[in-house]
């Protein structure tokens, strides 16, 4: 029977830029003793299963935990030097799928260190999956099947305490103003996916990814709550932002000032803290009613 990392490997191929060098089988162990991180959620996960002693380096989304900040930093997962990766010498390099550009990941593909991208699922089985095949390239499958349950059953209990509700919260999710226009979240995202599970459904569902809207679309789709990222401590300059952009302030999430600002990290990294990150955003949405 393949293990799950070879099934994965299988099932997605080139597109997932899952590259074994020459040397390794799809059922060998890897030389875990010097791992490059690249991608928060990955960075959490080795954390959390205890194997933090094979890091050698991370990217700059890796924040949390902050011990995890004093590693090298090789860059943003989406802006990628292959020479700064390559330059720590490391034994595997384990990547979110995302990660870039193409072209950084094609020197790092025809390195002799084997790289493996970790598929990026929005939902509680892609975090399951991420934890069980990250466990699985650090040698540790059983640490990661308890770590996969224990997280299951948390987000089971975040799903839960908002299943309930009848009434739903319509959640614009805002990545940035640029130029006055707002950047906003549409389906197949990391924002769509936590406001679903935290029982919230995203404003925007016309379209994926990330788009720029019109005045006009955000008005129509008339958003109960705006979510953003909070970034810094002028939490009150960025929410006055918000709250004075033309469209925004003409729904009634600006009406009853209903704004949400959460840590970016936590909020949209779907690793060991989704299911608080899901809890936190349902009580801002419901209040009592997504508590236990």
């Amino acid at each position: 029977m393949m293990s799950r990392l070879a099934t994965h490997v299988a099932a997605i191929g080139v597109a997932m830029t899952t590259v074994l060098a020459p040397a390794y089988s799809q059922e060998s162990e890897y030389d875990t003793s010097r791992v490059v991180a690249i991608g928060g959620s990955i960075t959490e996960i080795v954390y959390a299963l205890g194997q933090e002693d094979k890091l050698i380096a991370r990217d700059s989304t890796s924040v949390f935990p902050a011990k995890a900040l004093a590693l090298p930093d090789v860059g943003y997962m989406r802006a990628l030097s292959p020479e700064g990766v390559l330059s720590v010498d490391p034994s595997v390099i384990i990547t979110l799928e995302g990660s870039g550009p193409p072209e950084a990941l094609e020197v790092l593909e025809k390195a002799s260190v084997p790289m493996v991208t970790i598929p990026d699922g929005f939902d509680r089985e892609g975090i399951l999956e991420k934890v069980r095949i990250v466990g699985e390239v650090l040698g540790v499958p059983e640490e990661a099947t308890a770590l996969a349950e224990q997280i299951g059953e948390e987000i089971d209990a975040a799903l839960k305490a908002t299943a309930g509700i009848e009434t739903r919260k319509k959640v614009l999710f805002v990545l940035s103003l640029q130029g006055g226009r707002i950047l906003a979240s549409g389906t197949g995202t990391a924002a769509d996916g936590i406001i679903a599970m935290a029982g919230g459904v995203n404003a925007v569902t016309d379209y994926p990814g990330y788009k720029q809207l019109t005045d006009e679309a955000v008005i129509e789709a008339a958003p109960d709550v705006i979510l953003s990222m909070s970034r810094g401590g002028d939490h009150e300059a960025q929410v006055d932002q918000l709250l004075g952009n033309p469209a925004i302030a003409a729904t009634p999430a600006a009406v009853t000032k209903s704004i949400v600002r959460m840590d970016g990290a936590y909020l949209l990294g779907f690793g060991p803290r989704t299911a608080a990150a899901a809890r936190e955003l349902a009580v801002s949405l419901y209040g009592d009613l997504a508590k236990d």
